[in-house]
């Protein structure tokens, strides 16, 4: 079972092809705002989702996908589906 810590740092790290403000990644906390801090699009958020699931070995319902905002909002996804 992976910390918060490391799946957070996972996370940080698949986000970067994603993210469009390079600067806000050396930012990054649970509460950091995926579309508006990190200005990444909500159709690339749907790439990300699939990069989750692809790296952590977890399937996202699209209910849950939906809820994913935040940086700690994924952490916590993936924290749960890995039980």
């Amino acid at each position: 079972m992976s910390s918060q810590k490391e799946v957070f740092a996972q996370v940080v790290s698949l986000l970067k092809p994603f993210v469009k403000s390079p600067e806000a990644l050396s930012n990054v906390t649970m509460e950091t705002s995926i579309l508006k801090d990190l200005k990444v699009n909500s159709a690339r958020l749907v790439d990300v989702v699939l990069e989750i699931e692809d790296t952590f070995g977890i399937a996202v319902k699209d209910d849950d996908a939906d809820k994913v905002k935040t940086v700690g909002d994924a952490v916590n996804l993936i924290l749960a589906a890995k039980g």
